[in-house]
């Protein structure tokens, strides 16, 4: 189980809670009200009956192959604390892996978790771990999130060494930026420690449990944004430092000695870039306990991201190049295999070589070539004969005419004719608005390149793993011949093209409605179905993005054209 690092489910650590938190339900953002109806520490794990006395509340009689709503099916219980449990799952309707949060409807946190949830759902930020669904029914509260295969925790990556410089830089300034459009949304984390914090394979940094790892363990903090602040001071010591910057270990690290204090990272370990090591005390020191040599303390992310953009940028490393081995020739590249080997100061007689092509694999040669030459003037002659013959047979035929049953014109449908797009819709089945930028999906047939339809920005070439895809539905007004559609892109494009049955009354809504009749790569593809194909709407859907420059990856349909 050396992998489950690298799923999406916040694996319960009880190394050592940062000394930041109190005990409540909910996580806010500085200045935004608390539910009235908090539980106190007493009640964290505790139910009520019918006559006021308290009793345990239970975590769910939950296994491996239980299915909830009839398509999460849960594999593997990877947390149980206080009540509740964290699952791996496969989601079964749309074929992909997710955590599972479950605890019982009676839980003392059980409304917190939901509310927390789907706040976070609202939010739709990319840079988190995003939460799918959030549901009550059966005595059960469940939460469904991403789970990402490809991810790896910083607890992890710190287990081989301290973080590069530049990975430092990027984490802290991704890390910074996300927690603070977090708390402009009114959203805190209040367990932002290195298990909640991920890298995928393409570099990019995400963070999980925003909000409801908090509420789960019902812990909430009179000031949320100097609390996240704190924790990504602490995410960006431990990176530098490979230590955890308080006295007690945590994480699988290991803390500060103790009765020294807190001491700047640069101090802990030589070779420590400066300017991380400072923007690490500020965020840490946030009491205004700052050292002589720091600036003004971070206590909001807002401000930690503003430190971070006023420091130098830390460029990644050059790659290094390693020479390759001087070349040596082998014995037998001497022409020497299989022969005694030359002893110093004996003279050895050298055969001479044989005249070119006298050998037996020369005349060998000589007659394979001549064979060939025979074969191509012979093949060379008959296609003359046979091209002369045919031209000879077209001339006899020039005066003919052409006719037909229907008057001497033809009811057949010229191939290549446009067929004129009617209408388009953005078609995003998959996520919680089923939208993808509608304004502007009328350019894909405008028959201007420069103009385009696109979409969000995602966070990998396959959706940031959220979907399997996004498309645009065409109407063709009624039933047509297809036989080809022509699509440009705006960098390199995976697309399929699919088509709805030309029994289909309406335009359909559901993916499984559409099937797949071909698919390219490139930045002009043509699409070819592979047999006769009548259809009024047909569906480009978009499977893997071009990057857009900006360290994300989007896709630009510039022009669609339909020819029968």
């Amino acid at each position: 189980m050396a992998e489950r690092s690298t799923a999406a489910v916040d694996v319960a650590d009880n190394s050592g809670e940062q000394p930041l938190t109190a005990k409540a339900d909910q996580s806010t953002a500085d200045g935004v009200a608390k539910n009235p109806m908090r539980d106190t520490d007493g009640d964290e794990a505790q139910g009520t009956d019918a006559e006021g006395s308290r009793k345990p509340a239970s975590p769910p009689e939950l296994h491996s192959g239980h299915k909830l709503a009839r398509r999460y099916r849960l594999e593997e219980c990877v947390t149980r604390l206080d009540g509740f449990s964290s699952w791996r799952a496969v989601d079964e309707k749309l074929r992909r892996a997710v955590g599972v949060h479950v605890l019982p409807a009676d839980h003392a946190r059980a409304r917190s978790v939901l509310a927390a949830a789907r706040s976070s759902a609202l939010l739709g930020d990319p840079r988190f771990v995003q939460v799918l669904d959030a549901v009550e029914e059966n005595d059960l509260v469940y939460v469904v999130h991403e789970w990402l295969p490809d991810a790896t925790e910083l607890t992890t990556l710190l287990t081989a060494g301290p973080l590069e410089p530049h990975d430092a830089y990027q984490m802290v300034s991704q890390v910074a930026s996300a927690m603070a459009a977090a708390h402009r949304e009114g959203l805190a984390h209040l367990r932002l420690n290195p298990n909640a914090v991920l890298r995928t394979s393409t570099g990019q940094w995400r963070i999980r449990g925003l909000a409801v790892n908090a509420a789960l363990r019902g812990i909430s903090s009179d000031t949320p944004q100097r609390t996240d602040t704190e924790a990504i001071g602490a995410l960006l010591y431990a990176a530098l430092t490979q230590r955890w910057p308080y006295e007690n270990d945590a994480y699988g690290l290991s803390g500060l000695p103790k009765d020294i204090g807190l001491i700047a990272p640069d101090q802990v370990r030589a070779g420590i870039h400066r300017g991380l090591s400072e923007l690490a005390m500020r965020a840490l020191a946030n009491d205004g306990a700052t050292a002589s040599r720091h600036e003004a303390a971070c206590t909001t992310p807002e401000e930690l991201v503003k430190a971070i953009g006023e420091m130098p940028r830390i460029r990644p490393p050059e790659p290094v190049f390693t020479a390759p081995p001087e070349y040596q020739r082998t014995t037998y590249q001497q022409g020497t295999y299989g022969r005694p080997v030359t002893h110093p100061g004996a003279a050895q007689p050298i055969a001479p070589p044989p005249p070119p092509l006298q050998s037996r694999t020369g005349k060998a040669l000589k007659w394979a070539v001549s064979a060939l030459l025979i074969a191509a003037l012979g093949l060379g002659s008959w296609q003359l004969a046979d091209a002369l013959m045919d031209r000879s047979g077209k001339s006899n035929d020039t005066n003919k005419s052409q006719t037909t049953d229907g008057g001497g014109k033809s009811d057949a449908t010229t191939p290549g004719r446009l067929v004129p797009v009617q209408g388009a819709r953005d078609f995003d089945p998959f996520s919680t608005d089923h939208s993808e930028k509608p304004n502007d999906v009328g350019k894909v047939f405008d028959s201007s390149p420069s103009t385009y339809w696109q979409t969000d920005f995602y966070l990998s070439p396959e959706f940031g793993n959220l979907k399997p895809g996004v498309g645009v539905i065409l109407d063709l007004g009624k039933v047509q011949q297809v036989g080809k559609v022509t699509v440009t892109f705006l960098g390199q494009t995976s697309v399929e093209l699919r088509s709805a049955s030309a029994d289909a009354g309406s335009e359909p809504t559901s993916f499984d409605a559409y099937t797949k009749v071909a698919d390219g790569s490139g930045t002009t593809v043509v699409l070819k179905p592979g047999k006769a194909l009548n259809t009024r709407y047909l569906l480009v859907w978009l499977t893997k993005l071009p990057a857009d420059g900006g360290g994300h990856w989007r896709g630009r349909v510039a022009d669609v054209k339909v020819t029968s």
